[in-house]
């Protein structure tokens, strides 16, 4: 069975974006080592990709052109007029099934990038079998929450850390 990965970065009070979506905060602070987190590394492990739509919009504003062209990509939307989009399928039906079958299927790690919502929906239905999340040495005050209206709590085993000079720290679960 595949599993899903939920990669991401967060402010140290808990927000993976700002409240307009903006993410200038994750590249603030000092990189002189110009680490890329492993990213490079856990990108090599994956093959396909899972995002909500308003996620998806900040991915098409952040780079010229789709920066995941090369694997397979599946958006949530509750909305059913959304058409056709280079690079990705938007996922309309009954979401829980459609993950549940697509773990089932053969190939490689499968990473949610988010956002909240999403997130939340996943860790609430047990989809999440891993989490790495890179705490930013950076407060927003408010945000989006990186479980956002999560509303039950949940128990995770940390498996590993790591610390980098400028202050990020990477936390590993297992849910």
């Amino acid at each position: 069975m595949r599993k899903i990965t939920l990669y991401i970065a967060m402010s140290l009070d808990g927000f993976v974006a700002g409240t307009q979506d903006e993410l200038d905060w994750l590249i603030q602070f000092p990189n002189p080592e110009q680490t890329d987190y492993g990213y490079a590394a856990f990108l090599e492990t994956i093959d396909t990709i899972l995002m909500g739509y308003r996620t998806y919009e900040v991915v098409l504003g952040l780079e010229e052109t789709f920066p995941y062209a090369n694997l397979t990509n599946y958006v949530f939307t509750r909305s059913t007029s959304r058409g056709q989009a280079p690079y990705v399928s938007f996922v309309t039906e009954d979401w829980r099934t459609f993950v549940e079958n697509l773990k089932q299927q053969p190939g490689k790690g499968i990473w949610l990038i988010g956002g909240g919502q999403l997130n939340a929906a996943f860790l609430n239905e047990k989809l999440i079998d891993e989490l790495i999340v890179h705490v930013m040495p950076v407060v927003l005050g408010s945000g989006i929450s990186l479980f956002e209206g999560l509303t039950k709590e949940h128990t995770l085993q940390l498996t590993s850390t790591k610390s980098y000079h400028n202050g990020v720290l990477e936390l590993r679960y297992h849910l």
